[in-house]
């Protein structure tokens, strides 16, 4: 792969941005269900990234689909978050519009690796 490893990838660096600034969102939050929901979707973006990463191509594929679910749960709990108070407008157009761009670029990771599979076989 074209990455050493997954500190390298871009899209791991800007998930676990995405993760800090959620947890940071969410410090004096008072609906832990819903707090600890975000934070786990949150977390979920880079960790299934890095744990892809070490697996196989076609693991790695599945773990980015992974990935990219748990973005776009984050995304619906975002909106949720800011209709009953939780979070304010920025907050939530940051965290939305933040998965949205991480949920591109973990397409344009999988779409690479797809190409390559496809050029090895």
């Amino acid at each position: 792969m074209a990455f050493q490893s997954f500190e390298d990838l871009e899209v791991w660096k800007r998930a676990c941005n995405l993760a800090v600034f959620t947890y940071e969102s969410l410090r004096e939050s008072r609906d832990f269900a819903l707090r600890d929901q975000m934070q786990r979707a949150s977390v979920s973006i880079a960790s299934n990234i890095a744990e892809g990463s070490e697996r196989s191509e076609k693991e790695f594929l599945r773990f980015l689909s992974i990935a990219r679910g748990s973005s776009s749960e984050l995304r619906t709990q975002a909106y949720i978050a800011f209709r009953i108070n939780t979070i304010d407008k920025p907050q939530m157009n940051h965290i939305v519009d933040e998965a949205r761009q991480i949920n591109r670029m973990l397409i344009g990771l999988s779409q690479s690796i797809q190409k390559r599979l496809r050029t090895e076989h």
